[in-house]
């Protein structure tokens, strides 16, 4: 079943294109809109096709508290010890950055969209033009963002992360009810960073049969692995956090990746695109050069007229110029036609009628 196609910039989201490889710039800019620009600058440089920003402030993610649920206080958490607040203060993108680093994208040719957080941001991002909006795994429950989003006409991309079943249709339904068809579903497993064992890929076609669009993946892992395997099931759409450097930190700098792991991502999820082609069983291409290398029937001795085809003077070996291996049983015991040369290629003009 083909799934509808979805037109992003100059990018047409289908399921016969490789994948549409998103980089997520977060906080790994620092709070330095040079490193920001910079980042913009190495995406472009290893080929990804969009930059994806996030739109809040702290204030319009959280309250200034530092205790009890607004204390980040699970040992394990990259971000242990900071207050909801902290993190979004460090980790926000200035809304006054957001146009520069439009601009940037689009000289470099790179898709430039992000992920609102609210409803003022999603009407800052109209004034942007964006060509697309991204919705986080913690906001897809979000019922009245959804319909805010929707209602701009633009794409979607929404991550699914956490979400029960019951959430997934309730947010379909709205964004569907209000009109948009044009939205893409993200497998996404929310912990940072997250193990390749709670991944589930195989839900990716399930999701895309059950709501009848197309999947991508919002990936969270170390490495590639787990995109690459993505696009065997089916992912049009990859979506990772980038950054110039994890040892030079930020925020979401341990579970991204750097240009050079960014670059393999690009490359090697075209090329498992392009290895998926299509059922085959005949050589295709360039292994059709390769049909000389078979075996074939071969004379291995020297023979005159009138000899008897034997084990001993034909035999099943490479090149394959001769006839198939198939015919030996049927060809032994035949009389020789004419005087044949050692390592000459057998056919049926050689046995006598």
């Amino acid at each position: 079943m083909k799934y509808r196609k979805i037109k992003i910039g100059d990018f047409i989201l289908e399921e016969d294109c490789s994948p549409f490889i998103v980089a997520e710039m977060s906080g790994n800019h620092n709070q330095s809109l040079d490193r920001a620009l910079q980042i913009v600058a190495s995406a472009a440089k290893v080929g990804v096709h969009a930059i994806k920003l996030q739109t809040y402030t702290a204030d319009t993610m959280t309250i200034d508290k530092r205790d009890g649920e607004f204390l980040i206080s699970d040992p394990e958490s990259l971000w242990y010890g900071k207050t909801l607040y902290e993190l979004y203060q460090e980790a926000h993108t200035p809304w006054e950055w957001h146009e520069p680093i439009f601009n940037c994208c689009k000289k470099l040719g790179l898709i430039c969209f992000s992920t609102p957080f609210d409803e003022t941001a999603v009407d800052f991002l109209e004034e942007l033009r964006v060509p697309c909006y991204k919705i986080a795994s913690f906001e897809n429950i979000d019922v009245n963002l959804l319909q805010k989003v929707a209602k701009t006409g633009k794409p979607m991309i929404v991550s699914t992360g956490m979400a029960s079943l019951c959430d997934l249709e309730l947010m379909v339904k709205t964004i569907r009810e209000v009109g948009c068809n044009d939205f893409v579903l993200l497998k996404c497993t929310s912990s940072y960073p997250a193990l390749p064992k709670d991944s589930n890929l195989v839900t990716i076609p399930h999701l895309r049969e059950m709501f009848n669009c197309q999947v991508g993946l919002s990936d969270h892992t170390l490495g590639i692995g787990a995109a690459i395997a993505s696009v065997a099931l089916g992912a049009t759409v990859i979506e990772k956090h980038f950054t110039l450097s994890r040892s030079e930190g930020g925020v979401d700098a341990a579970f991204s990746l750097e240009p050079s792991e960014m670059k393999n991502l690009v490359d090697e999820t075209r090329g498992a695109w392009e290895a998926l082609g299509k059922v085959s069983y005949a050589a295709m291409g360039r292994e059709e050069k390769s049909l000389m290398h078979r075996r074939s029937l071969y004379v291995v001795q020297d023979m005159k007229v009138d000899d008897v085809f034997t084990r001993d003077n034909i035999r099943s070996i490479r090149p394959g110029f001769g006839l198939s291996p198939k015919y030996l049983n049927f060809v032994l015991g035949k009389i020789a036609k004419r005087n044949i040369s050692k390592g000459t290629a057998f056919t049926w003009e050689m046995i006598k009628n």
